[in-house]
């Protein structure tokens, strides 16, 4: 999620367009999150670790 949030952020950067460049934005801080939580321990969705 963080990888695909960096792509659509560049994409949206270099295209111009800025509504890829929020959901880029958007899927990182998802993605950093979730890393975090998995991490630490916390089962998301079912899951011990997330990827």
């Amino acid at each position: 999620m963080i990888i695909l949030g960096l792509v659509l952020l560049i994409v949206g950067a270099v295209a111009g367009i800025s509504i890829l460049w929020t959901i880029g934005l958007i899927l990182i801080v998802i993605g950093a999150v979730l890393w975090v939580l998995g991490a630490m321990g916390h089962a998301i969705g079912g899951r011990r670790h997330y990827w």
